[in-house]
Formats: structure tokens, sequence, C-alpha cells
């Protein structure tokens, strides 16, 4: 998978700050695995110049980027996208396309009965794959109800309180990494977790997919991050 020059392909994730993400370290690794040129760079950019980053992927030959955290809202007006929230870039023939790989881990997970905690673009990403779930956020309604949930999304950014408690019989995926004050309760409880590392290679083997057109090595993108396979 290279360009016409024959240099690295390209790809990275914008996001301020973006120092503390496993994704190079998980991406590459995968690259490596297929014997892909392609590598995997962290782009620090403040949301000042999320616009000029955007355009300089299709300018430098980037393949395309993750987005973090504050950008999944700001980069949809960058892009060709019609979600609300973008995490996954994909750059062909100068067009950038936006699309979420966000939802990824929900995959084989039951979900009648819903119920995502935030506001984020994180958020808004699953419950768009939910529309039927309950929502709660700090600037609406809140504390959360997860009685009769089956499925609790967390996509706060909170760390040390737990937010709501679980128990047999319903399911927690909690975003941030490491494991949060929630999904250590919610797993001394008894519910099944499904934390920031598991939901980041959901979400990374999608984008890899998309990028590079070939199915991802999970069993190597887990090992990068030290998940069992």
């Amino acid at each position: 998978m290279r360009d016409v020059t024959g240099s690295t392909r390209l790809v990275g994730i914008l996001g301020w700050p973006v120092e503390h993400s496993l994704s190079p370290r998980m991406q590459n690794a995968a690259f490596a695995e297929l014997g892909l040129d392609w590598a995997y760079v962290p782009l620090p950019t403040p949301p000042e110049r999320l616009a000029e980053a955007v355009r300089g992927l299709a300018a430098l030959g980037f393949a395309g980027a993750n987005v973090t955290t504050p950008h999944k809202v700001a980069v949809t007006a960058l892009c060709e996208t019609v979600l609300p929230s973008v995490n996954t870039l994909v750059v062909r023939d100068g067009v950038v396309r936006g699309l979420s790989t966000d939802a990824a881990v929900l995959d084989g997970l039951a979900d009648e009965r819903p119920v995502v905690l935030g506001d984020g673009g994180a958020a808004i990403a699953f419950l768009e794959a939910l529309p039927h779930a309950r929502r709660f956020s700090r600037r609406g309604e809140w504390p959360p109800d997860v009685s009769g949930a089956d499925l609790v999304v967390n996509a706060t950014a909170a760390r040390d309180e737990v937010l709501v408690e679980l128990g047999p019989g319903q399911t927690l995926v909690d975003l941030p990494y490491p494991e949060t004050a929630t999904a250590r309760a919610a797993r001394a409880a008894g519910a099944r977790v499904l934390d920031g590392l598991e939901v980041l290679v959901a979400q990374g083997a999608a984008s890899f997919e998309l990028w590079t057109g070939k199915p991802a090595p999970v069993a190597v993108m887990r090992a990068a991050l030290g998940l069992p396979p």
C-alpha cells in the first residue's frame, strides 16, 4: 500500500492534547505485522489550528487520520460527512471523508435498553449507533438512572467518581483509559466491563481497515496494549 512515489504512507491522530494516546503504539504494531510501509504519528492540534491540520492531511499525502478530543464534532464541518461526530478521516484523491468507528465495540452486545452517559463527541457517536438509548449528562438530566439498563456507555471524562452502580446482567462500556472508578465498581459488583482499551482496539481495528483495505491483525493490536488475545 504505497503511494505513487513509493514513500511511506502516513496516518495520524488529531487531538489536543494527544501525547497520551496509545493509538500510535497499536497501529504501528499492526502495520508491522502485515509488512505495510505505513506509519502512524501523533498530530497535536489546538482547536484554532484544526482547519489547517485537516487541509494539511491532503496536502501532505496522508492516507487518513483518527480524530479525538476535543475535535470530533468540530471536524464534521471540515470534511465530507453526514455524521454529527467523526473519529476517522479517510483521504482519497485529495478528498477528506469523515466516518466514525467509535461505536465498533458494540458489535455483538445486547442493547435493548441502553443508556449513554456524556455529551461530547464520543457520546454523540454512541447515540447515533443507539438511537433508542436514554441519555444523561451533567448539562442535561443528572444523576443517571440505569435501573433496567442492559448496556451502559460511559462516555464522560470522569475517572475517580463512581457515576453509576451496575450489577450482574448489565454491561458497561467504559471509554476512558486507564480504568475508571466506575469500571472497577461495576466489575466488583458482577457486571461485565469493556474498558477503554477494549474500546480503543475495536475502533482502531475498524479505522485500520478503512485506511488499508486489509483485515486488521486484532490479536497483535491487543498485544501492543497489553491485552490478552
